[in-house]
């Protein structure tokens, strides 16, 4: 079922089951595969897979008062590759080369930037914000109006909390900064700041601010050191700030850090 409305582009695949609301955009190379559901207002660049029983577009809060879809628009980047099952609602935009592992839910009116992945099972409130190159593993769960920025990596089942005296209408949110890491299993309090290239150990519960840099630990999470003091346990060398030791899926994969943040910085001159 496609509706007159919508724009369908060339070489699109739209497998059995599919249902196409008004006003939808569709495209060039856009798969989409079994029992989708694309609601009205959807723009799908191209080359995106949409995988099957997936919804774009989703309801938001307000439907529900007459049941009368409003102007709720969804835009979803060139080369997205949304996995099965994936419920992504109105007023939100994704950006390109987006990935998502299976049953992700994001919400809406959130702003989520390039080459981004969120895992199997992660949920992400509305009025989030989050970067470029972020790594979000799976069963995540992202407090309503959190920001992380750029390059920041967070493994499984890190939530991010934001009601200081649950239940309540008043929200503290959570900032991660760029390049820090969020290891598995960590729960990060509301209105805490996580500054750049820190570093969260795994099962941390952070009560207070991360300086930059910084390791903290334990249950509520403490200052142990710099990070620059952390070796690698195969070759003793230093590992951080990461970004001068990883590079697998990073804009600088092709030679290192500084000689692509130079190559950057004198494109913009």
């Amino acid at each position: 079922m496609i509706h007159p409305s919508a724009k369908v582009g060339q070489n699109v695949t739209i497998k059995e089951g599919v249902i196409i609301g008004e006003n939808v955009t569709i495209e060039d190379d856009v798969y989409i595969d079994y029992g989708c559901i694309i609601r009205d207002n959807v723009y799908i660049k191209k080359g995106s897979f949409i995988g099957a029983k997936s919804i774009l577009g989703e309801y938001i809060v307000d439907f529900y008062k007459d049941r009368i879809n409003k102007v709720n628009p969804l835009v979803i980047g060139e080369n997205a590759l949304i996995r099965t099952e994936s419920v992504i609602y109105g007023n939100t935009v994704i950006g390109d080369n987006f990935q998502s592992g299976h049953k992700v839910t994001i919400r809406e009116n959130i702003k989520i930037g390039n080459n981004v992945v969120v895992g199997t099972l992660s949920h992400i409130q509305p009025k989030c914000t989050i970067g470029n190159y972020v790594r979000m593993s799976n069963n995540c769960a992202i407090g309503d109006g959190s920001k992380i920025n750029d390059y920041v990596w967070m493994f499984p089942n890190v939530v991010l909390a934001n009601d200081p005296t649950p239940p309540s209408d008043k929200f503290l949110n959570v900032t991660i900064d760029s390049f820090a890491i969020i290891s598995a299993s960590s729960l990060i309090l509301p209105g805490v700041h996580i500054n750049e290239d820190a570093l969260v150990g795994a099962g941390a519960i952070v009560t207070k601010d991360v300086a930059k840099e910084t390791l903290v630990v334990g249950a509520p999470a403490k200052e142990v050191c710099s990070v620059r003091k952390i070796k690698n346990k195969f070759t003793g060398e230093s590992v951080y700030p990461w970004r001068y030791t990883f590079k697998r899926g990073m804009p600088w994969k092709e030679s290192d850090y500084d000689t692509w943040i130079q190559s950057v910085k004198f494109q913009e001159k």
